[in-house]
């Protein structure tokens, strides 16, 4: 129909993320409203100033708040987990930081992660401690990047035990350990010489490939590590006699490394570099965490900065009041004042006389005194017949209920 303009109404209808349906008329075209995604940096809550690590050290408070094995019932960390990641995985790699600041959501090509988006990392928890994390962002875009891109080696974690009294002083320590280490003769390359590699066939030095996956009707482009080189991008076509081959081997080394004063069985003492080499000695070494046990001391247990002790003392010490010297950890005697008329189980406190604390100033903690009575092992028949001469004199004159009421009366502090 010449001159007559005819407008199509069509209705779409849309599947959202949550499993709502909405329904949108539009006239003259299709058009298609998609769920608004949030602001990567809105998500990590930082500027569009934020420096590299003001965005790292944001991605690593929110993950580890929101990690699925801190929040086992609640079913929305997950996908919070997963929102936290993918702002990361953009805004941590300069590129595709680049190209979202100047087009944002709506770039040239669609979604950088393929047509399935985001799928999310397996990150372990002890990762957003130990800063484990960043190299597996790193493979997520490394379709484009050459074999040079830096790797880290493995950590390591050791178990180290150390007497009481480095708790308080702080100690230098040495330890030695069997771990992979370079090998010397060929410089962790597991050549027998420079010309002794080749170029990868497989992923053409790349050290990646890349496959397509069909789900359904959907083609999705997925990026791994070459299996031929091992994500080398290169194959040892003379292999180096010592380490066959493979750059690296178990050997002995010592490692010196500090204990602060204030440690506690299960802290761990972290020295970079020290871990296991990354393969083709192409990046940095991993990590070595020292996981320290601190020994038992013959009568004290601690608490925190605080530490406590029981201390046994006869009747007539309770009774009459004594002082107690007896050596202690900072190399003053702890004198204990026990005061008259004491009674088994009453607590005397030495304050600013513990451990110190760890990550703080605040000073030292106490020494808390448990006052437990002493009953003789073996009572002599001499003894045996002053006792019971002394029995009324130092017995309670009340009678024994009126005792029990006074003793109960005590306990609940009225």
């Amino acid at each position: 129909m010449m001159g007559k303009q005819i407008i199509a109404e069509l209705v779409v209808i849309i599947f959202l993320e949550k499993g709502t349906v909405e329904k949108s008329r539009c006239l003259g075209e299709v058009g298609i409203h998609m769920v608004d995604k949030r602001d990567y940096y809105e998500i990590l809550g930082i500027s569009k100033e934020s420096s590299e690590s003001e965005i790292k050290k944001a991605f690593r408070s929110l993950a580890r708040k929101f990690h699925p094995d801190k929040n086992p019932d609640d079913p929305s960390a997950e996908n919070k987990f997963k929102e936290i990641q993918e702002a990361y995985a953009i805004l941590s790699n300069p590129e595709e930081r680049r190209k979202y600041d100047t087009y944002g959501h709506n770039r040239p090509g669609g979604s950088p992660f393929g047509p399935g988006g985001f799928q999310g990392v397996n990150i372990n928890i002890d990762d957003l401690f130990g800063g484990g994390f960043e190299s597996i962002f790193g493979q997520i875009f490394g379709n484009s990047r050459s074999n040079n891109r830096r790797k880290k080696g493995g950590d390591l974690l050791v178990r180290h035990t150390v007497p009481f009294q480095s708790v308080y002083d702080g100690l230098e320590d040495e330890l030695e350990i069997e771990a992979l280490t370079s090998c010397n003769n060929c410089n962790g390359s597991g050549s027998r010489d420079p010309n002794g590699t080749r170029s990868c066939p497989s992923c053409n030095g790349r050290g990646r490939v890349q496959r397509i996956e069909r789900v359904g009707p959907f083609a999705q482009q997925v990026v791994s590590d070459c299996p031929s080189c091992n994500a080398l991008g290169t194959i040892v076509t003379n292999p180096c006699k010592t380490c066959n081959g493979a750059g690296n081997s178990y050997q002995n080394k010592k490692i010196k490394f500090s204990v602060p004063p204030g440690i506690a069985s299960g802290n761990r003492i972290k020295i970079s570099g020290q871990g296991e080499p990354p393969r083709g000695n192409i990046g940095e070494n991993g990590n070595l965490f020292i996981e320290i046990e601190v020994l038992d001391h013959p009568w004290f247990e601690r608490d925190g900065a605080d530490i406590l002790m029981a201390l046994p003392v006869n009747y007539a010490d309770l009774l009459l009041g004594t002082t107690v010297t007896i050596p202690h950890i900072d190399g003053k005697e702890l004198q204990i004042k026990i005061p008259p008329n004491s009674k088994p189980g009453d607590t005397i406190a030495l304050p600013r006389r513990g451990l110190p604390h760890m990550r703080s100033s605040r000073g030292r903690g106490s020494v808390t005194v448990l006052l437990k009575l002493e009953i003789p092992k073996k009572i002599s028949r001499s003894l045996k017949n002053k006792l019971k001469e002394l029995k009324s004199d130092i017995s309670n004159s009340q009678s024994l209920e009126d005792s029990i009421i006074e003793e109960a009366n005590n306990r609940r502090g009225k």
